[in-house]
């Protein structure tokens, strides 16, 4: 166990080496499964790998990629498992196996290697997190897998994939803001800067809010966290106001009110109450905001 540990703290490259150093045996010994070299194995042998983090492929790159393959062949060979006689399941390499497809290929060059199930999800999630291309939402979701299913806490989990503790914070956040959000960071509508300054406000409407008011004013990021900055001063600035009753500032019918109100007008609204008398405060941050809020109120 301690040397697969090692292997994946050194990255995937580790996991899957031929290198001499890696392979030195014996004499008299045979190899192992996990060192068979390169194997030319049929497509139609090949099932997709289960524990595949990664759900969407560019269908653009694919087909460049499966022209590229049509030309040149197959650079990098594929990593297989071996299930049976004539059966065997991606560890990885997908997109060269789906372009490979596409290219009409009948056969492919595959290492072939020793797995179990663990080691399967492990080592897709570890080749996954180290591509480029990558969204942060992907990115998130394989470290909260890698956490979940293979039970390591954030520091090792920083170590395995080369990045420190606060980076690996900052994408978990992600993974905790509204699934709209998460969509639109996943397709490249807002960056990884607009959502980590939207995550920093608690309440979900007006996270929902800011990034509505991102997308339609095409606001930088530096716009978004000077956004959040009034917000979040205006809300402090109601909450620490007192109130003739502390009852009825904290009163259920009063949260509910407040939460009613910030969905309708897609803002942070404060409501104020002593049981008698109060106020319910709606804010502006824009000229133009204004003038969503007063098209609401001619509804």
């Amino acid at each position: 166990m301690s040397k697969k540990r090692n292997a994946l703290g050194r990255g995937l490259s580790a996991l899957l080496s031929d290198t001499p150093e890696t392979e030195k045996l014996d004499e008299g010994s045979a190899p192992p499964p996990s060192t068979s070299g390169v194997n030319e194995i049929l497509l139609s042998e090949i099932q997709v790998n289960p524990f595949q983090p990664r759900k969407h492929f560019d269908e653009t790159a694919l087909k460049e990629l499966s022209e590229s393959i049509k030309v040149h062949g197959i650079i990098q060979p594929i990593t297989v498992r071996k299930l049976s006689n004539n059966e065997y399941q991606l560890i990885s390499g997908e997109r060269r196996f789906q372009a490979s497809k596409l290219a009409g290929l009948k056969a492919v060059p595959a290492y072939v290697r020793s797995a179990d199930d663990q080691q399967m999800l492990e080592m897709a999630l570890i080749e996954n997190i180290q591509r480029e291309n990558l969204n942060p939402i992907e990115i998130a979701v394989s470290y909260q897998r890698l956490i979940s299913e293979i039970n390591l806490k954030q520091e090792e989990l920083g170590d395995r994939v080369g990045k420190n503790r606060s980076t690996v914070t900052n994408y978990l956040r992600l993974l905790k803001l509204p699934p709209d959000i998460q969509i639109a960071l996943r397709d490249n509508k807002i960056s990884m800067g607009h959502a980590r300054a939207i995550i920093n406000v608690d309440n979900t409407d007006t996270q929902l809010y800011i990034f509505k008011k991102t997308i339609a004013e095409d606001l930088s990021v530096r716009k978004v966290e000077e956004l959040v900055r009034q917000m979040m001063s205006s809300s402090k600035e109601t909450s620490s106001t007192p109130s003739t009753s502390g009852a009825s500032a904290a009163s259920r019918e009063i949260k509910q009110l407040q939460s009613s109100l910030s969905t309708h007008f897609g803002t942070k609204v404060n409501v104020k109450s002593d049981g008698k008398k109060g106020e319910i405060k709606i804010p502006f941050y824009s000229v133009e905001d204004l003038n969503r809020l007063l098209e609401i109120f001619k509804m």
